[in-house]
């Protein structure tokens, strides 16, 4: 089980994506035309072979659109999981009486969305590919977009609530993991990465509060935020209304 994808919405994609691609120095986005039976509009880059997504919405009444509405703005809005294989995960997720609110099975490809008041947090996906380097979400010639000269992968996601350690046991029996509690937290382990679940202070609620991006300067990356004023008052990076943990590669 890895992460592979970090879902954001905006109000103004455009905004957002020129953000993204001058703090993270990211390539070319693709957006995927699958998005728009959800209202939505999406712009999603590689960041080394992980991906980050950028939404927002085009019609009334959209869940994304709620969650601006409920949240106060910008901010996260999905966990993209990618499992091993799709039986056994699917398995879990049935016997935790988890509701999926979203189901594809492609051509080697399989998605499975889940209910955010099941998980709690954010909206998760768990899905699979063949081959597993594969991403469907991302586009097939999402390689020739691929820059990792200042960011090269995401490695985590910080999910915030009332209860972090009610949340982080939730998550870990669905997906399979076992949750430790740390100084700050909980966090579950995954391949290349790690969940972490903390109490909300920001007064947001809950939800997807941050996400960590493995770089070769972190100086370099805080100095292209500040540049455009994207520099919180906790004195993170933000983008899209979430905050950004730099961590060096």
């Amino acid at each position: 089980m890895r992460l592979r994808q970090i879902a954001l919405v905006g109000s103004d994609l455009a905004a957002a994506s020129e953000d993204i691609v001058e703090v993270l120095g990211l390539g070319g986005a693709y957006a995927d035309p699958g998005v728009g039976k959800y209202g939505l509009a999406n712009a999603v880059w590689p960041v080394g072979d992980t991906f980050l997504e950028a939404l927002a919405p085009k019609a009334p009444g959209t869940t994304a659109g709620r969650l601006l509405q409920k949240r106060g703005g910008d901010g996260g809005y999905m966990v993209i999981l990618q499992a091993d294989e799709i039986g056994p995960a699917r398995a879990r997720i049935k016997a935790e009486g988890v509701r999926v609110v979203d189901q594809l099975d492609g051509d080697g490809f399989w998605m499975t969305h889940l209910h955010p008041r099941d998980m709690g947090g954010a909206i998760v996906s768990v899905d699979a590919m063949i081959p597993a380097d594969r991403w469907q979400w991302g586009g097939a010639r999402w390689r020739d977009q691929v820059r990792t000269d200042i960011s090269t992968a995401i490695v985590g996601a910080e999910l915030q609530g009332d209860d972090p350690r009610a949340m982080a046991a939730r998550w870990a029996a669905v997906l399979g993991r076992e949750a430790a509690q740390t100084a700050e937290g909980w966090r579950l382990g995954l391949d290349g990465g790690e969940l972490r679940f903390v109490t909300a202070t920001d007064g947001r609620g809950e939800g997807l509060g941050a996400f960590d991006v493995a770089v070769h300067s972190v100086a370099q990356v805080r100095a292209r935020a500040e540049q455009r004023g994207l520099i919180g008052a906790d004195g993170e990076v933000l983008l899209c209304g979430t905050r950004v943990k730099l961590v060096a590669a």
